[in-house]
C-alpha cells in the first residue's frame, strides 16, 4: 500500500509560520503526498513551492466552525481558486445541521461547489458533534450538493476520525463520492485501519512519521 498517496499533509495551527509552511511543502514533495492542506493565507506560497510537482494544494473554507455566512464561504472559495488552490475543504453549517435545517446545509455546500468551479470540494461534517442519524443526513446533504468528498472532522472540535464513522460514511456514500478521514491519525496502524474502513484520503499532520514507520 502506497500510504503517501492517501495523505493530505496538514498544517492548520493558527501559529504556523511561513517557515513551517515551507517545510510542510518540502516534505510533501519529497514524500509525494496527495496534497498539502493549509490555511488560506498560505495558498499563494504553497502553490508556488509545489509548482511542477504532483502534490495538490488544499485549503480550508469556513474553518473551523462552519458558522460564517454562505456568501463569505463563497468569497473565500473564489479567492482560494484565484490563488491556485486545487482543493477546498469546507465546514458545513453545524448549527443548521443540529437544528435539522438540512435544506440550508445543502444549499450552503452547493454554493461553495459552484464557486469552486471544477476544483475538488471536501465537506467536513464534524462527526464528533453529530448523532448517528445526523451523520447520515449530513452525508446525504453532501451527496445532494455535488461535492466530491465527505470528511469526518476539523480536528478542532474535541474529536477526530473513527473507524466506525468512516464505515458509516462509506456505506452511505457508496461509490458516488469519496471519504476523507481526518483528526487524530498519528501512526501507520491507524492510517491503515482508516483505509480498510473505507477512507480514500487521510488528513494528518503526522504524514512523514506514518510513511517512514
Amino acid at each position: 500500500m502506497d500510504l503517501a498517496q492517501y495523505i493530505d499533509h496538514t498544517l492548520l495551527k493558527p501559529e504556523a509560520t511561513v517557515n513551517d509552511v515551507m517545510r510542510l511543502c518540502r516534505e510533501a514533495a519529497e514524500n509525494r503526498f496527495a496534497a498539502v492542506c493549509i490555511n488560506p493565507g498560505y495558498v499563494d506560497l504553497a502553490a508556488h513551492l509545489l509548482a511542477g510537482t504532483e502534490v495538490k494544494v488544499a485549503t480550508v473554507i469556513g474553518f473551523p466552525l462552519g458558522a460564517t455566512l454562505t456568501s463569505v464561504k463563497v468569497s473565500e472559495t473564489q479567492e482560494a481558486v484565484m490563488r491556485k488552490a486545487d482543493e477546498l475543504d469546507m465546514v458545513i453549517h453545524i448549527g443548521a445541521a443540529k437544528a435539522g435545517a438540512w435544506e440550508a446545509v445543502t444549499d450552503d455546500i452547493r454554493a461553495v461547489v459552484k464557486a469552486a468551479e471544477d476544483k475538488i470540494v471536501k465537506v467536513i461534517i464534524e462527526t464528533c458533534l453529530l448523532s448517528e442519524e445526523e451523520k447520515k443526513r449530513a452525508c446525504q446533504a453532501v451527496l445532494d450538493s455535488g461535492a466530491h468528498f465527505v470528511k469526518t472532522s476539523t480536528g478542532f472540535a474535541g474529536g477526530g476520525a473513527t473507524e466506525e464513522d468512516v464505515r458509516l460514511l462509506r456505506a452511505i456514500a457508496g461509490d458516488r463520492i469519496k471519504v476523507k478521514a481526518s483528526g487524530g491519525i498519528r501512526n501507520r496502524q491507524q492510517a491503515e485501519c482508516m483505509i480498510a474502513a473505507g477512507a480514500d484520503r487521510l488528513g494528518t499532520s503526522a504524514g512523514v512519521a506514518i510513511v517512514k514507520s
